[in-house]
């Protein structure tokens, strides 16, 4: 009994559950479809509940830090991702999946990675509040610049973007204010992990013919997911020593330089587009929880 609790609290297990699940039986996703911004908006708020308002007090440091943030987020991620999607990517909905891609936030998950991970909380947590509220600017401009108004409303899109990142921070803080965030920390975890579930079971589901008759499709999808995770964060590693930045900084650097909120941009792709733009989100989801398990096992073995 103790171990199925410890099962069904993992993360890992939910994430290639939901996998599964998607992949053996799809018709759910048609009816959590409607609720996946909803899901999202959750998570953000529990995900952010815990950061202190303190925070906010230092808008120099949250400039500072969140110009870190967008070089390694949006410029570095964003212009390899953008990179390899022109030279691989000949699916038009492909293409348009990791567009969204590039111009969503880092994952909020780089904060709680970074403490498990032993990294330089102070400066996650500037980078990545930084980094989002800085997307509520730039992520509409570099849709317009990429994609056009013809394939995009920038209205809706900062619409969505509103509800998906200022609302959810306005309510964290409410959450803060009336005490109920210490009640819902213990569970905090266990809401996020399921929320995940819902938007990676609903993309798989939807998706689930694609997955199941045409793998060959996804290997291109794989390969950028892989590059852009496993590839520039050895890259990004590297560079940190040879300039003899502080590990704790560079292993706060390498999830910002690697992480994209996909749950969030698999969101965006199933309200503003189809289902097959959820994709490239859905496969590089995998390889982030994949990445992650990688960079702990190291860390623990190897030390760094």
């Amino acid at each position: 009994m103790v171990t199925i609790r410890k099962l069904l609290q993992n993360r890992d297990f939910i994430l290639f559950l939901s996998l599964f699940l998607g992949l053996i039986w799809g018709k759910a996703a048609y009816f959590t479809k409607d609720f996946t911004l909803i899901v999202l908006a959750v998570i953000m708020t529990i995900s952010t509940m815990t950061i202190s308002s303190n925070i906010f007090l230092s808008p120099r440091v949250i400039f500072k830090n969140a110009l870190v943030g967008i070089l390694m987020n949006y410029v570095v991620l964003g212009g390899i991702i953008l990179a390899l999607n022109s030279l691989l990517i000949h699916e038009k909905e492909f293409w348009t999946g990791f567009i969204i891609i590039i111009v969503v936030p880092p994952a909020v998950a780089v904060i709680p990675f970074t403490t498990a991970l032993e990294g330089n909380i102070n400066f996650s947590l500037g980078s990545t509040i930084g980094t989002y509220l800085a997307a509520l600017v730039i992520t509409p401009l570099i849709s317009i610049w990429l994609l056009g108004t013809r394939f995009i409303h920038p209205g809706k899109l900062f619409i969505i973007l509103v509800e998906l990142i200022l609302i959810p921070l306005i309510f964290s803080r409410i959450l803060r204010w009336i005490k109920l965030a210490e009640h819902l920390e213990p569970v905090k975890g266990v809401i996020i992990n399921w929320g995940f579930f819902v938007i990676v079971y609903t993309v798989v589901g939807l998706n689930r013919k694609v997955f199941l008759t045409q793998p060959l499709l996804i290997v291109e999808v794989a390969a950028i997911s892989f590059a852009s995770t496993f590839l520039l964060g050895l890259v990004i590693e590297s560079i940190g020593k040879i300039f003899k930045i502080d590990s704790k900084t560079v292993t706060s650097i390498v999830l910002l330089g690697t992480l994209k909120n996909y749950g969030l941009a698999a969101g965006l792709s199933l309200t503003l587009f189809t289902e097959r733009t959820a994709i490239p989100a859905t496969v590089s989801a995998v390889f982030l929880i994949i990445f992650i398990i990688w960079l702990s096992f190291k860390k623990r073995v190897f030390n760094f």
